[in-house]
């Protein structure tokens, strides 16, 4: 599916054929019995009226939102916008474009592209939060630093976190990291955060470095993943410990405002969200990308005020729930239902009198090849 495509109709797909229906306008109010398996569930504390609402279903239920402790799809759909990586990519560019999201302009590089200098752009502030005090005890305002970014990248390496993805982080080649975790490890004693490692280096306030022991020309695309690599702050990890994955604060557009474990996710407007606004550049001969800039360009974000997703994960209650007009979109239609809802690949005559548009997306899921290149043929 294009993602010009997922922007128009606000959703995001999985692998294989997947087929997408949305709603015309935001559903009624979610049913009140309980979810998981079976019916959406209701939210303790309901929208306002007047309220920009996005409601939907996840068929797999989410792990937590500690991005340092995820690496499902679900829980990373909701960490992204709860947390901002340095970048971010401009979905209607061709070809793929990535620009400043809390970085202030583009990396410097040198010794072909092992050393990469990040300014954060003053002035962003996380979520309030009761973690954040001053000297008084008081809930004060924090700002971002450029010291979040690399506790943030410092937790994968922490033994005690048991990162799921500290193998991707360790092929970054930070000199130092990967040393530190063994100390830890060998010494069981708690990882040091404080101590100095040759590959990240703090310049000041709002600058970072991060040396790498190999050239890699696309690192920026990995600064580009805010579900993983948001900045976290280091007084909400010790506010929370070992309930971190349940309290997630960061600086994006919304925060949690409700969790019920594979049942409910309710994410809220972030009130405290700096003045953002949507922008894109699509080329000039891209009639559908200048067509949806039009549209979007100069809505301050967040659009939405309120997202409720419900984890359903039988097909029948899900695909009934999109009918009944409690979500707003299913984000892939059931097998089962594929040729009752698009048959002959339009969406069938008695969705359509209703306003529903569908999409149809076919990719392939991920596979992988091993070769045996010792073999006298292959090799």
């Amino acid at each position: 599916m294009k993602r010009r495509q997922t922007l128009a109709l606000g959703a995001s797909l999985g692998v294989s054929l997947g087929t997408t229906l949305a709603l015309p306008a935001p559903a009624a109010s979610a049913a009140q019995t309980p979810a998981g398996n079976g019916k959406p569930d209701k939210p303790d504390k309901p929208g306002k009226p007047g309220e920009r609402v996005l409601r939907y279903a996840f068929q797999v239920a989410e792990t937590g939102f500690d991005p340092a402790q995820i690496n499902d799809t679900y829980s990373r759909s909701v960490t992204c916008h709860i947390f901002e990586a340095l970048y971010v990519y401009d979905h209607l560019a061709r070809p793929a474009k990535i620009v400043p999201l809390t970085a202030d302009g583009m990396p410097q590089t040198a010794d072909e592209f092992r050393s990469w200098t990040f300014k954060v752009k003053p002035g962003i502030f996380f979520a309030d939060d009761a973690a954040f005090k001053g000297p008084d005890g008081r809930q004060v305002r924090r700002e971002l630093v450029a010291a979040d970014y690399l506790f943030a990248f410092k937790r994968y390496a922490d033994p005690a976190v048991k990162s799921p993805l500290w193998a991707s982080v360790e092929n970054w080649r930070v000199p130092g990291l990967a040393a530190l975790r063994k100390r830890s490890l060998e010494g069981k004693q708690p990882f040091d955060y404080d101590a100095p490692i040759e590959g990240m280096k703090l310049i000041d306030r709002h600058t970072f470095q991060l040396r790498l022991e190999e050239p890699r020309p696309r690192f920026i695309e990995t600064m580009a993943v805010s579900d993983l690599f948001g900045a976290v702050a280091r007084e909400v990890v010790q506010a929370y410990g070992d309930r971190i994955a349940e309290h997630p604060v960061g600086t994006g557009p919304f925060k949690l405002g409700q969790w019920r474990r594979s049942s409910l996710i309710v994410l809220e407007r972030n009130p405290a969200y700096r003045e953002r606004y949507w922008q894109a550049e699509p080329a000039a001969d891209d009639a559908e990308g200048l067509a949806i800039a039009a549209k979007m360009r100069g809505r301050r974000l967040p659009i939405l005020d309120r997202v409720e997703i419900s984890i359903i994960e039988e097909s029948q209650p899900r695909w009934l729930s999109f009918l009944n007009g409690q979500h707003d979109f299913i984000e892939r239609v059931p097998p089962d239902f594929i040729n009752v809802a698009m048959p002959g690949r339009k969406v069938a005559p008695n969705l359509a009198r209703q306003g529903i548009r569908g999409v149809i997306t076919l990719q392939s899921d991920i596979a992988l090849s091993y070769f045996n290149m010792e073999d006298p043929v292959v090799g």
